[in-house]
């Protein structure tokens, strides 16, 4: 099997249903001679990342409209970090509405694929939206939540913050000097407190972001957990529903066989009781009949014996 098939497949194992994914990755190791272990090897999708897929595969247009408005927001914070005039507030604001877009559309396919549509789930759909762009796995592949790295981790930051952070963490602050006038101190130390102020605010965003992830992780786990189970219970279910309609089957079954078995006894004792009217009328007139015989018999010898006298 060529390569191009094989892609072929294991794209459209992506675009299953999460409770489909594994068997038909089975089924397709079994058939593909050489790549069997590295389709063996590929992890079922998250829901969080199915649901990502699922909008790569079916909203295409949505997908790469975020892409885009990732690129420009790089972009934008490029030149604000090379001190180059750029619009981060429109480029975030167009970031953000994309992202929304992509999110509402991952949320509807969840909702139509009764998947659970937990708080966990959207936080960790937003995390991995925000971290597409430094992402190295095929599109529509995504097995796993992502993290932001770089730029991304900026993206919904105040344009500000976001802009002064960047340029000055890559520029060394300024020596005091004595000599500098009373405006240009005063200017520094405006900027020293922004820059303390963005730094703290990035720090907090980054917390902020693992403990979500976190959380996210964790409830995720639990949903996927529940979501088995229900999946066990559901097929447990069935197999009773099934036992209890073959139990069903087999009682009637029964029930008939008996009726019928009833109706032969009846029919049976109904011959034997006819049989022995019979055996007995047979009888009497056997009875009779010998009776008969006796008498001519014994009319015959008395007969002879007034002959001889």
């Amino acid at each position: 099997m060529s390569s191009r098939p094989v892609d072929a497949q294991i794209d459209r194992l992506y675009q299953l249903r999460l409770d489909e994914f594994t068997a038909a990755r089975n089924a397709l190791a079994k058939e593909s001679g050489a790549a069997a272990a590295g389709i063996r090897a590929l992890q079922k999708p998250t829901v969080a990342a199915w649901a990502i897929n699922q909008v790569y595969w079916r909203a295409r247009p949505a997908f790469h409209a975020l892409t885009s408005a990732a690129a420009a927001l790089k972009t934008a914070h490029t030149a604000a970090v090379t001190g180059k005039r750029a619009d981060l507030r429109a480029a975030n604001k167009a970031h953000d509405d994309a992202l929304e877009a992509v999110l509402k559309a991952a949320l509807a396919i969840l909702r139509d694929a009764g998947q659970p549509a937990t708080d966990a789930t959207r936080q960790a759909i937003v995390t991995t939206l925000r971290a597409l762009p430094a992402s190295t796995e095929p599109p529509g592949r995504l097995t796993q939540v992502l993290q932001p790295t770089g730029f991304e981790l900026l993206a919904g930051l105040p344009a500000a913050a976001a802009g002064v952070t960047r340029r000055e963490a890559h520029q060394p602050a300024p020596a005091p000097t004595s000599k500098a006038a009373p405006g240009t101190r005063a200017k520094d130390a405006a900027r020293d407190r922004a820059l303390a102020k963005a730094k703290e605010a990035v720090a907090a965003a980054v917390r902020a972001e693992r403990t979500a992830e976190q959380s996210a992780s964790r409830e995720e786990f639990e949903a996927a957990r529940t979501a088995r189970e229900a999946e066990r219970a559901a097929s447990a279910l069935e197999k009773a529903r099934r036992a209890l309609e073959a139990a069903q089957e087999a009682v009637e079954a029964a029930e008939r066989e008996t009726e019928t078995a009833g109706k032969k006894k009846e029919a049976a004792a109904r011959r034997v009781r006819e049989t022995a009217e019979a055996l007995a009328a047979a009888r009497v007139r056997t009875e009779a009949t010998q009776a008969a015989l006796t008498r001519v018999q014994n009319h015959g010898q008395h007969g002879a014996t007034i002959h001889r006298i």
